[in-house]
């Protein structure tokens, strides 16, 4: 009985409260609108959003110098939980079956063990700096330990139940997949979708005054 619920009713619920909390807040920043610019153009806004969103995915001088660990750890972790969420076979096949009826070639189990070593250490090694680091822990808030610990959660509990020897196990982890999917439109894990907006918005801005961000 709870098995069926978890892979039936609350997953449709979780993915339509992501689906609409994602929608609901990209369309609030959308008709947010900005005030007009009325300063006489010096640069292109269109080239300062492209370059803006491109650029950004590599790190300033200043940032490799001086935060190292932070810029190692996410890269580890973000382009680690990419491959995992994209190319594990167990996660086709779910998309496959529930949501888009598309397959495509899985990374073999070597891969997915890199995959998960490298999610798994940037995650940690991000929360360490977090709590530990001066400046970052006054910054952070209840918001950043839920979101970590409910990705942490997820990536576990889905390395367990890899082996899909243990339908328990199974279900454990999309019962957490599902509560990170309701939580994560109402967090800054937004980001994930924000971010190209954020950068595009900058660039643009500065593109426009003649200046290269």
């Amino acid at each position: 009985m709870i098995g069926q619920f978890i892979d039936g009713p609350l997953w449709t619920f979780s993915l339509t409260v992501f689906l609409i909390g994602v929608v609901w807040r990209i369309a609030a920043i959308l008709m947010a609108g900005k005030r007009p610019d009325l300063a006489t153009p010096k640069g292109s806004a269109g080239a300062g959003a492209l370059r803006a969103v491109f650029s950004r995915f590599l790190p300033e001088r200043t940032v490799t110098t001086q935060g190292r660990l932070p810029l190692i750890a996410g890269y580890l972790f973000h382009l680690g939980l990419f491959a995992l969420l994209f190319f594990a076979q167990p996660h086709i096949d779910f998309i496959a079956e529930k949501i888009t009826g598309l397959s495509w070639p899985a990374m073999p189990h070597w891969a997915f063990i890199v995959a998960a070593e490298f999610a798994f250490a940037g995650l940690i090694l991000l929360w360490l700096h977090r709590i530990l680091h001066p400046v970052t822990r006054l910054l952070s808030d209840l918001d950043d330990h839920i979101g970590a610990v409910l990705v942490f959660l997820v990536m576990l509990t889905g390395c367990l139940a890899l082996a899909q020897a243990f339908e328990p196990l199974r279900l454990i982890h999309l019962l957490s997949a599902e509560l990170l999917l309701i939580y994560f439109p109402f967090s800054k894990l937004m980001h994930a979708f924000t971010f190209v907006m954020s950068r595009s918005y900058t660039g643009a801005t500065m593109g426009r005054k003649g200046v290269n961000a």
